[in-house]
């Protein structure tokens, strides 16, 4: 399950210049479980030392302990530290907001999940069959925008354009369904797409003024917010990425995000995220059945047996939340409700450690091994 609003595979290799071995020591309390500050800090270090990612914010926390530190460069230029104020772009984490708002309206009635998304939206191949419930779950089967040659081509001649959300369809649209609907899972980019302009037909609202005024307004995060192009708060660190397989890193920091709008545009903070985590996946915004309805989850062919995806959430291994890669950024929000704990890992390079996946992923399972071994986050290579 590819589970990010990405480029091209060859924007996420290794990044050559490695990680440093600089650690802050942020204020941290008794670490949770049985796992020690030091076991946490190994396993951190050797996880950024193996994926060569160059900086990491982490958060943990639980009944018995918080975590919360920063490690590695926010600039491989200046040697300047990461730090756990920092912002960062959260990729695909933007589909849980998205979808928490169309879960939302539904819980309000004024759309239903098994409405075919073609009684909103005009001009959706096979709309009259794809219903609102299969986009957010990844089971429309229509084509994912961001994996076409047309929008590769396009996004690598130049990362700084703006996109409008019919620009994005067509390259979709363009492209012959995977599969018929609800017959298959397919992580596709479009579906979010499609269900941010299903917000905005049936709110009136813009999607980023509904996400504000309904979805972060109400949990005060503050520092969250719903970019329009490159807008990026300060302080951050630079984002990583590569434009070629094997390819120099080059910065992505500047870059425009409305090429992934609904589907992976936003950014946050680790003390946001760190409220985010449980409250979407404990359903906070919704209904008691609505998010019953939300964690219903599909299983992917070729994934470990205990990942499965839901309504813009996946399960791995006991945790729920969601993960998110755009060029230069990774993360990974995630609540364990059977120990109440939550995990943020906010990294800054995109780019894929040796043997493919993620570098997210890699530090997700090795913090997980030591704090919940009884649930480690894998989502396999």
């Amino acid at each position: 399950m590819s589970t990010m609003a990405a480029l091209p595979r060859g924007y996420r290799r290794l990044f050559a210049a490695g990680a440093t071995a600089l650690l802050l020591t942020i204020g941290c309390a008794a670490p949770p479980a049985s796992a020690t500050t030091a076991e946490l800090d190994t396993a951190i270090t050797a996880a950024m030392q193996a994926t060569g990612v160059p900086g990491v914010i982490v958060g943990v926390w639980s009944p018995r302990g918080d975590y919360v530190r920063a490690f590695g460069v926010a600039d491989t230029a200046t040697g300047a530290p990461m730090q756990t104020d920092f912002y960062s772009r959260i990729g695909s984490e933007t589909k849980t907001f998205t979808i928490t708002a169309v879960l939302q309206l539904a819980d309000q009635r004024r759309i239903g999940l098994d409405d075919p998304i073609g009684r909103y939206l005009d001009g959706v191949p096979g709309g009259d069959a794809i219903t609102v419930r299969q986009l957010a779950g990844m089971r429309s089967g229509l084509a994912n925008y961001t994996e076409t040659q047309g929008f590769r081509d396009a996004i690598t001649a130049d990362p700084h354009r703006e996109y409008y959300p019919a620009e994005l369809l067509g390259f979709a649209f363009a492209e012959p369904p995977v599969f018929p609907p609800g017959e298959g899972l397919q992580y596709s980019n479009t579906n979010t797409i499609l269900l941010g302009l299903l917000v905005e037909k049936i709110s009136g609202m813009r999607l980023g003024d509904y996400l504000r005024e309904n979805v972060l307004a109400p949990l005060r995060l503050s520092h969250t917010s719903f970019p329009s192009g490159a807008e990026f708060p300060a302080p951050h660190a630079q984002g990583y990425t590569e434009l070629a397989d094997d390819g120099p890193p080059i910065t992505a920091t500047d870059w425009n995000t409305s090429w992934s709008w609904s589907a992976g545009a936003m950014i946050s903070t680790l003390a946001d995220l760190h409220t985010w985590a449980p409250a979407v996946a404990t359903g906070a915004l919704l209904s008691p059945e609505m998010q019953r309805q939300r964690l219903q989850t599909v299983h992917e062919d070729g994934l470990p047996p205990d990942v499965g995806y839901g309504l813009g959430i996946f399960t791995v291994g006991g945790w729920i939340g969601h993960n998110g890669s755009i060029p230069g950024y990774q993360t990974v929000v995630v609540y364990q409700p059977d120990t109440r704990t939550t995990l943020v890992i906010l990294t800054n390079s995109d780019i894929s450690p040796p043997g493919g996946g993620e570098a997210s992923s890699a530090l997700a399972e090795a913090i997980t091994t030591v704090i919940t071994p009884e649930h480690v986050y894998h989502l396999g290579p």
